[in-house]
């Protein structure tokens, strides 16, 4: 019989890994509650007409569809064998996993804006999927820590997301580098090289440089439509690195003279990095003219976040969206927004052992089982630790007491309680500590005190 398994680029957790993940989670939750965010959730499908055609020619293609219930195969072409893949699909598929939290949530927004008081600061931590080659920080399934401020226009708001990302990193205690760029300068770079009708073109070769490299970049951009000559008046846009923000923007300030759009993008960026100098934040924050964000919805700033002592993809991205709830009718809805990738920050924190060691030792104490009458004075010795929020459990099953504490041993469990004849006739209970060797007869209540000291 054949070993079970699951698919490529999906993984089970195990405990250990599990309380690791808790502690990543619960760490960003903390931050976004201290900025009055608050949560949603939504589908893990959404219908394929939402998820279709929001994240370019690529993300489409990543795209999860789900099969049709039923005869999925009723009504459809299959005889057309030059037909596109998502021709094909649009007629057998109407649902899908969905690719990231922001189109679900420009959905959402659409659907309960009666509801909602704007600016609406929300958070969502839930699974997304991709279509993807898995390999390393690169899953098919992965979690995704949303925040978003939507209904405003002000640049307080990326600022304030800045902020959060300063603070989340901060508690991890990882080295990290913010970069920031400006889709409007994108635009006018696309516009000042003579092809302002390739900048999404642009933004999707200029987003794989950390991949492929600049002369596949090169490569791709003529192969998709933009001339020799145009790629020559980029290549000093390339060129523009190792100095500070403020130089960045008196250079971009000169090749751009001649373009209102990255004109304005330069005075958006600008604005943001004054909010953030003014807030006196100890993230490295970076201008890099290179980084573009390959999604189709933004149109302003745009923010990626990389460990500066791992090798690995960024582990946060985001920016700023001005009409995304457009396609779905609700106009003029600006938002901005940011996502952790939780699943590289586990890889971030695994790889400089920045875990806290107690994360992995949730249980404080356990109760031997003597069995009879023994057993019973346990239990009561344990819902009164319970009632105190101490971590406690019982072994279920009166055996040896040598298998008892091995069990103890190998869970990590630093206190053992022993009830036995003595200790229940004097109203009282054993503590071992298990790392000093300690043991101690006590009251339940003076146990309570000990642990909740420990």
């Amino acid at each position: 019989m054949a070993k079970p398994s699951i698919p490529k680029g999906t993984r089970d957790f195990t405990p250990t890994e599990m309380m690791r993940r808790n502690y990543i989670f619960d760490t960003i939750k903390r931050v976004f509650h201290k900025h009055a965010c608050l949560p949603i959730e939504t589908p893990a499908m959404e219908n394929l007409s939402t998820l279709m055609g929001k994240y370019g020619e690529e993300g489409d293609r990543l795209l999860f569809k789900i099969l049709n219930s039923g005869d999925f195969t009723k009504g459809a072409d299959f005889s057309n064998s030059e037909q596109s893949v998502n021709k094909l699909a649009s007629q057998i598929c109407e649902k899908g996993l969905r690719y990231d939290l922001t189109v679900p949530f420009a959905r959402f927004i659409v659907q309960h804006q009666h509801e909602l008081t704007f600016p609406f600061k929300r958070y969502q931590m839930q699974p997304v999927w991709r279509a993807d080659r898995p390999q390393k920080g690169r899953y098919r399934e992965f979690y995704q820590c949303d925040v978003d401020i939507i209904g405003s226009n002000s640049m307080i708001n990326e600022a304030e997301l800045v902020e959060i990302v300063d603070e989340v990193f901060e508690s991890f205690g990882i080295p990290v580098v913010l970069k920031i760029n400006n889709r409007k300068i994108l635009s006018g770079i696309a516009e000042i090289i003579g092809s302002p009708e390739k900048v999404t073109d642009l933004c999707t070769a200029i987003d794989k440089l950390d991949k492929i490299g600049h002369d596949n970049v090169c490569q791709e951009i003529m192969e998709r439509g933009i001339s020799k000559e145009s790629l020559q008046k980029l290549l000093p846009f390339f060129e523009i690195s190792g100095m500070n923000n403020r130089e960045t923007l008196n250079i971009l300030k000169s090749l751009l003279s001649n373009s209102e759009i990255g004109t304005l993008g330069i005075q958006e960026l600008e604005t943001v990095l004054t909010y953030i100098e003014n807030m006196e934040l100890r993230i490295d924050v970076e201008i890099d003219i290179t980084l573009a964000r390959g999604l189709n919805y933004y149109t302003g700033a745009i923010f990626e976040v990389k460990a500066k002592e791992v090798a690995i993809g960024s582990v946060l991205g985001g920016g700023r969206y001005d009409n995304l709830t457009g396609i779905f009718g609700l106009k003029n809805m600006s938002g901005v927004g940011v996502s952790f990738g939780a699943e590289r920050i586990y890889d971030v924190l695994n790889e400089l052992d920045l875990f806290p060691k107690h994360i992995l030792t949730p249980i404080a104490a356990i109760f031997l089982n003597f069995g009879g009458n023994d057993e019973y004075y346990a239990l009561k010795g344990l819902t009164h630790l319970r009632k105190a929020n101490i971590a406690s459990e019982i072994y279920p099953d009166n055996i040896k007491i040598g298998k008892q504490m091995n069990y103890a041993n190998s869970k990590g469990i630093p206190f053992v309680i022993m009830a036995g004849e003595n200790e229940r006739k004097e109203g009282k209970y054993t503590l071992k500590n298990m790392l000093s060797g300690e043991q101690v007869l006590v009251s339940i209540d003076e146990i309570v005190d000990i642990i909740s000291k420990s």
